[in-house]
């Protein structure tokens, strides 16, 4: 099959998708990179490509979840469909299947288990036999995370000859807001769960994206407690949802080389002291998300806001004999925007570069230290070692 292009995003017209047109257009746009904008309205394709500076003869498709002739025309042209377009459980099985059926690679930014769960179940065997490879999560949800236990993992291996059994993850810091989408998506899932409550055990469950295995009980890092490995009280994470699905999925499709006994947990930091503490107690009883105040789908920060954002995330792995490593993560720009953009962008060059076989898996199981090095090539993205002690 002759395809046109390197890689689509779909979605440009949307606040994300237009932040990673931007990306492209200023970051490859003289690298050679054969890509185009697509979405439903061929005007407002013409608009945003103005808007972003792309060049004017840069490539503009039309293309609806709605018209699947359109879907399966786009997929068929492209190497990489990059999506924007969510909720994915209202808008991305037919984007999905499209890709999977022409054998068309595709990253998107869900942070939706339950539809990611049910797409692998659908279109997992069939993506394999196509050779399309799918990257969910790739995104702030959840790039970091995974890629970096894969990276401190493959410092233990190299540093003590043996996966770390259990790893930590703190975030330090994180400056930045999360999407009006993402609040949506949240909604959405809720109603399915409403209308399915069977699909709840997907939500709660590590496991839930690793069909056929579970593994040990993992913390349920669901309430405060303090810590004196980072000096610091801990609350629960909104990601840690999505985020450790993904990281155990990952150690599931590379053969478990992080053990199949591996236990994981993410949590935020919130300081030492009564401050922290009582900072730790807000966000646990606090919604953070699906309140009356949740952006709106399409709205975002300003640049300068995007600018001002960074995170920056520790991931700690402790043997049973005390040796330990630390781990860092960090980000400039809003994690939820400017960095996102930024790291779906990288995810579907590095699809287009890959020789990893088909099916769906995740940025690190597909892509793993190539796209590490994209991203801190490209993304300012910092993966690197912090401290290790052979005993505690």
């Amino acid at each position: 099959m002759a395809r046109t292009y390197d890689l689509i995003v779909y979605g440009a017209t949307g606040y994300t998708g237009r932040l990673v047109a931007e990306y492209l257009a200023r970051q490859h746009g003289g690298s050679g990179l054969s890509w185009a904008m697509a979405g439903r309205s061929l005007e407002k394709l013409a608009q945003v490509r103005d808007l972003i500076g792309a060049p004017a003869d840069t490539p503009l498709v039309v293309a609806d979840s709605d018209d699947p002739a359109s879907l399966a025309a786009m997929a068929q042209s492209t190497h990489v469909v990059v999506t924007t377009v969510g909720p994915y459980q209202l808008y991305g099985t037919p984007v999905l299947e499209a890709c999977v059926a022409a054998g068309t690679h595709y990253a998107d930014l869900c942070g939706e288990p339950v539809w990611m769960r049910q797409m692998i179940d659908q279109f997992d065997a069939q993506a394999r036999a196509t050779g399309a490879r799918i990257a969910f999560s790739s995104g702030f949800d959840s790039i970091p995370f995974d890629l970096g236990v894969l990276s401190l993992q493959a410092e233990a291996l190299a540093r003590f000859g043996s996966p770390a059994p259990r790893v930590k993850c703190r975030v330090r810091t994180m400056n930045g807001g999360f999407s009006g989408g993402t609040a949506y998506s949240l909604k959405a899932t809720l109603a399915a769960i409403a209308r399915e409550p069977a699909l709840a055990q997907i939500m709660v469950s590590p496991f839930g994206l690793t069909p056929g295995f579970t593994g040990p009980d993992q913390p349920p890092a669901n309430t405060p407690l303090y810590e004196d490995e980072t000096g610091s009280w801990a609350a629960p994470f909104i990601m840690a949802v999505i985020n450790t699905k993904n990281v155990h999925r990952t150690n599931l499709l590379l053969g478990h080389p992080y053990g199949s006994d591996f236990v994981y947990d993410e949590m935020i930091l919130t300081g030492p002291g009564d401050q922290g503490q009582a900072i730790a107690n807000h966000i646990a009883t606090t919604p953070m998300i699906g309140t009356p105040n949740d952006p709106k789908p399409g709205d975002g920060p300003s640049a300068e806001d995007r600018a001002n954002g960074s995170y920056d995330v520790l991931f700690i792995g402790e043997w049973p004999d005390g040796r330990t490593l630390r781990f860092g993560v960090k980000g400039r720009y809003d994690p939820g925007y400017g960095s996102t953009s930024r790291m779906i962008a990288e995810t579907g060059i590095a699809l287009r570069e890959s020789d990893a076989p088909g099916g769906i898996g995740t940025p690190g199981s597909i892509l793993g230290a190539a796209l590490v090095r994209r991203l801190q090539d490209n993304a300012e993205i910092t993966f690197g070692v912090e401290d290790l002690s052979l005993m505690a």
